[in-house]
């Protein structure tokens, strides 16, 4: 009996709401003058989220709010986060000391440092605001981006020494600006709503409330837009566009609100059940090999004729195999965060390998499946004149017989590989392992894709619409990452150095030449297979000529005349038998889209090993250059080329469903 493995996910999977909170600084005179209102407004609205997730079908997770924690707005929304219950995600524009100390407003030098140092400091309005963001961010997991810390913390300790100098000012607002755009940019990647109180007035200013608002809605999320003149009322918008329209007098649009609550949490016609359902077993199918035999006979490999067999890495056993790497390299980041380096090892490396195994599995099935139909369609024609060379006119209703049967085959396999949905499960599957492959690079840097820019597959694209939710495994794949969160870490130089080393540069080379060798291997199958088939279309084209020169020389009384009559059977079944191998060969061709796949890989391969270069480069250069931002810049361009490749991939096989060979 084949071994089987659960899946690695369960009716109680629980896909949850990212909420992120942008605002006015408690500075900001229109903040200052509503402030009361904003709070009650932002209650009062959390309350009305809280609803709308409680009343949609399934179990939620609890809301996430990302804040960056400065004062005002954002820290206001986190204390009514926690008192909800939901959860508080930081990402924050310095380490945790820095930030603390930067955002308590110190106006002393001495002030500064004893915040620093851990120490209370001697004004008590400073030291009030920075026991408001300990007693908050001690119950927050925080993301600090630190590893520009000691030039911030240069340039702030040189303001405060001499608030006279200008050229210290800006470089210190320059520097603090470009990290707090950079962590508001960690904050709207994670969220399907990002709320803002904002009066609309500036918008230029890297980091600040309107440069946010601007970035969420240019990166796809959806904005919840409160005047804080007016925090009573709000409106959603979804584009760039729409901050240059008049807003709309009435009530907030609380149907927009849970329509984009809706989306973010639910997939509609499609549940984890559907998915348990899928059974990982330990190794390839043996009936269905046709195709990967075609890929070894046409490839130029070794082994054309072995075995077939191929053992799928069982997701209880990855931890000890290939992802043995990737958890070194998550257990060696300084002062990396246990519970993700946890969850990549119990969670999504183990839900990875099962996508994989159930997905390759797939994939043989629906891709062999349509190459035995040809195989079929030919030994059906070619046997059913095989009668006419063996002299067997008699018994050609065996021939027929067999013929009949052949046809029948095809019929049947036909019909069973649309009923089981080879096709439609073997995209959603390879899809879900996809996704997953790239995770830990993604997940211990903490990078994610917006989720506005996740790609919508649709039915276009393979979706298909048995099964509903055809984009689940976007939707599924999504909330695995987003499960995971943000690393509770200090992002330093080292912490950065160490991921980029262990977990992305392996990740990408190994990618990079598997898809070098499936480039070239692909595309000698698709020149082999044309040779092959231009070889049957020559051989017919002999033989019928070679039926009219015997044909023209008994005429002519070089043979006898009879020699063209006696041979006329076997002429006739090798002008039909090599012009129908010929064309199933090239309808193998087709489908199989050698030629098209290996152009797809020889591209993912070229981004990768630019990746890999660019990484190389960051990693061998100027210390002062290795930054947050320039690894994530990295990241995401990984990212891209993993989802570009899958968008190509389903452009050619999208539309193969497995049907009759024509």
């Amino acid at each position: 009996m084949p071994m089987r493995q659960p899946a690695p996910v369960s009716d109680n999977w629980q896909p949850h709401l990212a909420l992120g909170i942008t605002g006015h600084r408690a500075s900001n005179a229109s903040f200052r003058a509503h402030a009361e209102a904003i709070a009650a407004a932002l209650e009062t609205l959390f309350a009305q989220i809280d609803a709308i997730a409680g009343a949609l079908p399934g179990t939620r997770g609890a809301v996430r709010l990302h804040s960056l924690l400065v004062d005002g707005t954002d820290q206001i929304a986190a204390t009514r986060a926690l008192v909800r219950g939901w959860e508080l995600a930081v990402p924050l524009p310095f380490g945790a000391a820095l930030n603390c100390a930067i955002n308590a407003h110190p106006e002393s030098l001495a002030d500064a440092d004893a915040l620093l140092a851990g120490r209370a400091a001697g004004d008590p309005a400073v030291e009030a605001r920075a026991q408001a963001i300990r007693a908050i961010t001690a119950r927050a997991r925080l993301f600090e981006l630190a590893d520009h810390d000691a030039e911030v913390e240069a340039l702030w300790r040189a303001n405060l020494a001499d608030p006279e100098d200008r050229v210290a000012a800006r470089a210190f607002e320059a520097l603090a600006s470009d990290n707090v755009a950079l962590a508001g940019r960690v904050m709207i990647e994670r969220t399907d709503l990002v709320i803002a109180v904002w009066d609309g007035l500036v918008a230029n200013l890297p980091g600040g409330t309107g440069h946010t608002v601007v970035a969420a809605l240019a990166m796809g999320a959806p904005v919840l837009l409160i005047d804080p003149a007016m925090p009573g009322t709000w409106r959603i918008l979804g584009r760039p566009e729409e901050l240059g329209q008049p807003a709309a007098d009435g009530a907030p649009d609380l149907a927009r609100l849970e329509a984009i609550i809706r989306a973010a949490v639910v997939c509609e016609g499609w549940s984890p059940a559907q998915l348990a359902a899928e059974q990982w077993r330990a190794h390839s199918s043996r009936a269905f090999g046709l195709y990967r035999r075609i890929e070894r006979v046409f490839g130029g490999g070794a082994g054309a004729f072995g075995s077939l067999r191929v053992d799928y890495e069982a997701p209880d056993a990855i931890l000890a195999g290939s992802g043995a790497g990737v958890i070194a390299a998550a257990e060696a980041m300084p002062a990396g965060d246990p519970q993700v380096t946890r969850q990549l090892a119990e969670e999504v490396l183990p839900l990875f390998a099962w996508a994989e195994g159930i997905a390759s599995r797939l994939a043989d099935a629906y891709r062999s499946g349509m190459c035995v139909n040809f195989v079929l369609a030919s030994l059906a024609v070619i046997i059913g004149v095989a009668y006419l060379p063996l002299g067997l006119g008699e018994a050609k209703w065996v021939f027929a017989l067999a013929e009949l049967l052949l046809l029948g085959g095809i019929l049947v396999l036909t019909a069973a590989g649309s009923r089981l949905g080879w096709h439609r499960r073997w995209f959603a599957m390879r899809r879900v392992a996809e996704y997953l492959r790239h995770a830990p690079s993604l997940l211990l840097l903490g990078v994610t894709r917006p989720t506005g820019r996740w790609p919508r597959s649709g039915r276009g694209s393979g979706g298909g619409s048995s099964g509903g939710g055809a984009e689940w495994p976007e939707h599924f794949a999504r909330h695995a990452l987003r499960d995971v969160g943000l690393p509770q870490v200090a992002v330093t130089r080292d912490y950065l150095r160490v991921g980029l080393t262990g977990a992305v540069l392996p990740h990408v080379a190994a990618q990079a030449a598997y898809h070098e060798a499936k480039a070239h291997r692909l595309e000698t199958v698709h020149h082999r297979l044309d040779r092959v088939a231009e070889s049957c279309f020559v051989l017919a084209v002999a033989s019928v000529a070679a039926y009219l020169a015997l044909k023209g020389a008994g005429a002519a009384g070089w043979v006898p005349k009879h020699l063209a009559s006696d041979l006329s059977p076997f002429f006739t079944f090798c002008g039909v038998a090599f012009p129908t191998l010929g064309a199933n060969l090239s309808g193998i061709r087709f489908f199989g889209d050698f030629e098209r796949f290996g152009a797809i890989s020889r591209v993912a391969a070229e981004k990768l090993r630019a990746i890999e270069a660019r990484t190389q480069l960051l990693l061998s250069g100027d210390e002062r250059a290795l930054t947050y931002a320039a690894a994530t810049d990295l990241i995401h361009a990984l990212d891209e080329a993993v989802v570009e490749e899958i968008a190509s991939w389903q452009a050619v096989f999208g539309a193969k469903h497995l049907a009759l060979p024509a």
